[in-house]
């Protein structure tokens, strides 16, 4: 018995794959329909993600070098540099502390400036005018309040010859950096979910619209007892191949696009967006995102046959109790 239960499920399998295998040739164009849609959506989380990471890289870049320097009187003595050292180096939000003296910020400002003979000669016609410096690199820029109230009290305020760097345009600056990757995570997130969303009513109006077209049919295996997931299956299959056919093609588009602008724009960023990054992440971690791609796509279309499908029988079991009823009263 164990046997011939287990090779009836097997035939039923296959019957139920070869239904939906057919399928989605005989409604081809309504099939190339919700392919097209789903090939837009997974197209764009696949942009999405890889744009996210590319965003977050450049933010790290861009984080890793911003300092909070601190400009020293002369006459600061080392005892007070030290002390200053040594309290910056116990916050919790600062990664490193380094003290450039003045020979050492004379030799980095002639180095910086070597093609520009200007600079030099006003430089070395005085004395050394460049202040020693403690530059602060914190871990998080965006949380730079403890290294701004330590720095703002009168005693370490009288120690500095000068505005420290993180003030003025240049904290502006930094400060849009970080709102702006922020503002970029959450809509990274809101259009991933919205394009699902649009991808998955599309694909159940395609199925519903199949479902219409074969009502007939269902309604008759129905009717001779076939069970739900005999008739909800082959619609599930199908969405599936909906799902691996757009996980294919968005991943080819993807690198046929990152192919293109390699070759013809011979660009290696465009704003904030790496692109040389994006495409060594993509090459990186192309069986993540294929893998990616098949899971996001047999999942938005077999929830979309779902709940198409499971409609479907719910109205038609409905009509038919209703029909039942009527009958007996008629008898």
């Amino acid at each position: 018995m164990g046997k011939q239960t287990r090779g009836r499920r097997s035939t039923t399998l296959g019957r139920i794959f070869k239904t939906g295998f057919v399928n989605f040739f005989r409604n081809i164009s309504l099939s190339v329909a919700a392919t097209a849609v789903m090939v837009v959506t997974l197209t764009i989380v696949l942009f999405f993600v890889i744009a996210n990471a590319t965003f977050n890289h450049s933010i790290e870049e861009i984080n890793n070098k911003i300092v909070v320097s601190v400009y020293l009187k002369d006459n600061v003595s080392p005892d007070k540099k030290d002390a200053l050292i040594n309290k910056l180096q116990g916050l919790d939000n600062v990664k490193s502390v380094k003290y450039v003296s003045k020979s050492d910020a004379l030799i980095q400002y002639r180095a910086d400036n070597k093609d520009n003979l200007e600079l030099l000669q006003a430089v070395s016609q005085t004395d050394n005018p460049l202040p020693a410096t403690i530059q602060v690199k914190p871990k998080d820029p965006t949380r730079n309040e403890e290294i701004k109230a330590i720095l703002e009290t009168p005693d370490i305020k009288a120690l500095q010859s000068d505005e420290t760097s993180y003030s003025g345009d240049r904290k502006e600056a930094i400060d849009k950096i970080s709102n702006a990757t922020s503002f970029f995570k959450k809509a990274v997130l809101v259009s991933v979910i919205v394009f699902t969303v649009i991808s998955m009513l599309i694909i159940f109006n395609t199925i519903q619209m199949a479902i219409f077209n074969r009502r007939d049919e269902l309604r008759i295996m129905r009717l001779l007892g076939a069970s739900t997931w005999f008739i909800r299956g082959p619609f599930i299959v199908e969405t599936m191949f909906y799902g691996i056919v757009s996980a294919i093609l968005s991943i080819i588009i993807c690198n046929s696009l990152f192919l293109i602008q390699d070759q013809a724009f011979n660009s290696s960023s465009l704003g904030l967006l790496d692109l040389t990054y994006a495409n060594q992440y993509f090459i990186d971690h192309f069986y993540i995102f294929l893998g990616m791609q098949f899971l996001l796509g047999i999942f938005i279309g077999a929830v979309s046959a779902l709940i198409a499908t499971k409609r479907f029988l719910r109205f038609s079991q409905k009509k038919s109790h209703v029909l039942w009823r009527r009958r007996q009263q008629t008898l």
